[in-house]
């Protein structure tokens, strides 16, 4: 059947509308992100959440909806727990993709927590050689990216003083970067588009670190800084002037790779929570539920105005207290978490937005 043009016209342009409509994962490049390493061990529990209008859903279909993007794991190398070992993750990161988002998969390189007061060779590496623990390392990556394929990695996770401690602190010669470059290695090798993120902690010293990195030649693509206002500083305008600093000195994007705030001071078990003194906020930013939507809003307008900033990941903010009132080895987080103590969405999910 032949149309009358105005009708084709009036199609064609309908059909290019839709088209514009039609969100596209690949553009999508701003991360919305939230770790959310503690929701396997939390769903074992079978708590229930909650979205904005009170219905019950899965986490990631809440988050998915909110706008977030990108999902970001831990992954320890033998955890005394099956949680954050290498089949969980996998496994989970399945999940992720099947949910439409990324995944922003961060090696520990550790059988447990890694930072820059630890940085603990997993058991299965400790009695290695130098030679021994870089080809470990080169095969370790190798088996993550052909399993796991994510889209961001982080080589280490907040490596201020290296990591595979003693052989690779950042004090002991070139150690740590031949161990970054084997990382490094195994990832371009398996993939031409995961991007690698490499993790510092705060902002003091960041600028030496990132120098060090850049002098030994690492190839990488993303600057990941942790910024939380209790230990990193309360100024956002100061944070703002370095990361734009960063990112004009080294050339790269830049992503707020963990961050947090609390909505209350209150608590939830038994277990003391990291943030629980007003002196600990930013008096601009209470802690309630409005003043944690507010600090997010204003930390994801600062670092969309740095020159390349890259986004933003939310940190435990599935980390309820799921194991009771009474638990004394629960949650120390859950009022910083992204559900109030009834499960339920809070406001800061609207930071999630694109």
């Amino acid at each position: 059947m032949k149309l009358p043009a105005f009708i084709f016209i009036i199609l064609l342009l309908i059909s290019c509308d839709n088209k514009d409509n039609i969100p596209d994962p690949a553009e999508d490049t701003f991360m919305r992100g939230a770790d959310l390493s503690f929701l396997p061990e939390i769903e074992s529990y079978h708590p229930k959440f909650f979205d904005p209008a009170g219905n019950v859903k899965d986490v990631l279909t809440i988050l998915k909806e909110a706008g977030c993007n990108t999902v970001r794991l831990r992954l320890w190398h033998t955890p005394q727990s099956a949680h954050s070992g290498f089949s969980e993750v996998a496994e989970f990161s399945n999940r992720i993709k099947e949910a439409g988002m990324k995944v922003y998969l961060t090696v520990h390189f550790s059988d447990t927590w890694a930072d820059p007061g630890q940085q603990a060779t997993p058991s299965a590496w400790q009695s290695l050689s130098f030679a021994q623990l870089k080809d470990s390392v080169y095969h370790y990556m190798e088996k993550i990216m052909t399993a796991i394929k994510p889209e961001y990695i982080s080589l280490g996770n907040e490596i201020n003083g290296g990591m595979l401690w003693e052989q690779g602190r950042i004090n002991n010669g070139t150690n740590l970067y031949q161990l970054l470059e084997q990382a490094v290695l195994a990832t371009r090798q398996a993939s031409d588009s995961t991007k690698i993120i490499i993790h510092f902690a705060g902002l003091d010293g960041s600028d030496w670190f990132f120098n060090q990195v850049r002098n030994n030649n690492i190839d990488y693509d993303i600057i990941g800084i942790s910024y939380y206002p209790a230990w990193h500083g309360k100024n956002l305008d100061t944070l703002k002037t370095k990361l734009n600093s960063l990112a004009t000195d080294f050339d790269k994007p830049v992503l707020i790779a963990e961050t947090a705030y609390p909505f209350t001071l209150e608590w939830e078990d038994m277990t003391n929570n990291v943030i629980g003194l007003p002196e600990q906020l930013i008096p601009a930013y209470p802690a309630t539920p409005q003043g944690q939507e507010d600090f997010m809003s204003a930390l994801k307008e600062t670092i969309m105005s740095v020159t390349n900033g890259t986004g933003f990941c939310y940190w435990g903010g599935e980390w309820i207290a799921y194991k009771g009132p009474l638990a004394e080895n629960g949650s120390n987080w859950e009022n910083q978490a992204l559900f109030d103590f009834d499960n339920h969405a809070l406001p800061v999910l609207n930071v999630f937005n694109k």
